[in-house]
């Protein structure tokens, strides 16, 4: 059953594009290298007006250019020039809460690499977070969608944003493991996809050893959640962790740390994003979800650091940190998803602040060792306006993962190479797939920029989206 408190994860309106209509307001996208051109071509009132305001077609520069009546003739949006578009993503979108709350059609055909990407920008920059505080539709510009793009897929993708930022942004008092097997029900349900949950001491009996000893201290009870859509083609399995809040267990965060931690379940936004659009597009595969959802919090029952566990497929663990508690939960997810073997297995996860370190917020580090699939992403990713970028599974630092008393340690010393000892650790829970993707993501967007508000954020999603089809294409032709 859905709980009462499960966070509303359906269509955000103001996401769509709008029906066509006569009344809306012509909107031009002006490059800068083009401006003297296309100033050239309007009557002299408007380049006027242009001149007197100072529109320099500067990215994201707004003109709002009134008719002979006093009324809005037409909108004009500066896209830079070829260093701003090289460096800005979703310039379009950028301008949307510059423009007024009326009904815009692009009257400029865009370049075919930037045409999708710029006005997926502008239905992404009309999310808002409403569970708190409601917004209307009515509130935000909309645009017609232009000819010569796929439409229906831009808003499944907008969709699917929304749903991961919706559930991100909740806060743990209304999103725990119960509200968030409610939302994976959600998406599961409009498609006729399978939902099998397994709660509390039951995780015992079927052997989730981590998944239980993480989360059995929260008055919240873990669960497993198992998801599956889909009876013929290829096998894909997304796993995403599930930690709807992290105190750091008995290895406590200290409370800086521990602000952000709503957003701990971000892996398992993620895989119910990029599952809800798998099943939207309708996609002939075999699709798995698994997400151990957990809270990591302290009672006398809580895991102890120096604890050995010993995993699903047998692995014993060294907790040395309790606050490394994703990989852990992770692991017998991973291990369960293998069992299977199935032609993708893609794990997401908030998992480590080591990523952060090396690459910042805005890209999304990935490790993998399939070549094909490693160069699909990274051409997917710049496609995608979804940046990702590839590290390695170092094999020489396969020996601090080992910590001497068990088969492996949570968490190392030294605290060198985290990101890397941390997809290691999982990489031991993926014995039988041959092809293994692991994303250490952010998923929050710290200050607010183009089509990204400050909160919630998906990262990989789009890009895996794009790439997992050339990858099983390329199976069939081989």
């Amino acid at each position: 059953m859905m709980s009462q408190n499960a966070p509303a994860i359906g269509i955000h309106e103001m996401m769509r594009f709008a029906p066509p209509s006569d009344a809306a307001v012509p909107l031009h996208a002006v490059f800068a290298e083009d401006l003297a051109a296309w100033r050239a071509t309007l009557p002299d009132t408007a380049q006027h007006w242009l001149t007197a305001t100072g529109f320099a077609a500067q990215a994201g520069q707004v003109a709002l250019v009134p008719g002979a009546d006093g009324a809005l003739a037409m909108a004009v949006v500066g896209m830079g020039g070829p260093q701003d578009r090289a460096r800005l993503r979703f310039v379009l979108g950028g301008a949307v809460a510059r423009l007024p709350a009326l009904t815009f059609s692009l009257a400029t055909d865009l370049p075919p690499d930037l045409r999708e990407a710029e006005v997926l920008g502008w239905l992404l920059a009309a999310y808002r977070f409403t569970r708190f505080r409601p917004v209307t539709p009515q509130e935000i510009a909309r645009l017609v969608a232009p000819e010569g793009i796929d439409a229906p897929r831009l808003e499944v993708m907008a969709r699917a944003e929304a749903l991961i930022r919706d559930l991100i942004n909740t806060p743990a008092s209304h999103l725990g493991p119960e509200e968030l097997e409610g939302a994976a029900l959600a998406v599961a349900e409009p498609f006729g996809a399978q939902l099998r949950v397994i709660r509390g001491e039951d995780l015992l009996t079927q052997n989730f050893p981590l998944i239980h000893a993480v989360g059995r201290a929260a008055t919240r009870a873990p669960r497993l959640l198992d998801m599956t859509w889909g009876a013929t083609g290829p096998q894909i399995t997304l796993v995403g962790k599930g930690v709807c809040f992290d105190t750091g267990g008995l290895n406590l965060k200290p409370g800086a740390s521990m602000g952000l931690m709503k957003k701990d379940m971000g892996g398992a936004a993620h895989v119910l994003g990029l599952a809800q659009m798998i099943m939207a597009l309708n996609w002939p595969v075999r699709l798995r979800v698994l997400i151990p959802a957990v809270e990591n919090a302290v009672a006398g029952n809580a895991m102890r650091p120096g604890d050995i566990l010993i995993a699903r497929n047998g692995l014993s663990v060294e907790v040395n940190n309790t606050d490394a508690e994703g990989r852990l939960v992770l692991a017998d997810a991973l291990s369960l998803a293998d069992e299977a073997a199935p032609d993708l297995l893609v794990c997401m996860a908030t998992l480590t602040g080591a990523a952060r370190v090396a690459l910042g917020g805005d890209l999304a580090p990935f490790f993998t060792d399939d070549v094909g699939l490693a160069a699909a992403l990274m051409q997917a990713g710049g496609q995608m306006h979804d940046p990702v970028w590839q590290m390695p599974f170092h094999a020489p630092y396969e020996a601090l993962i080992e910590p001497g008393i068990a088969d492996l340690d949570n968490a190392p010393a030294g605290g060198m190479g985290g990101a890397i000892t941390a997809a290691l650790f999982l990489r031991r829970f993926v014995a039988q797939t041959p092809r293994f993707v692991h994303f250490d993501v952010y998923g929050w967007q710290a200050s607010a920029a183009a089509a990204r508000p400050k909160g919630g954020l998906g990262q990989g999603v789009r890009a895996l989206l794009a790439a997992i089809p050339d990858v099983l294409d390329a199976d069939k032709q081989g």
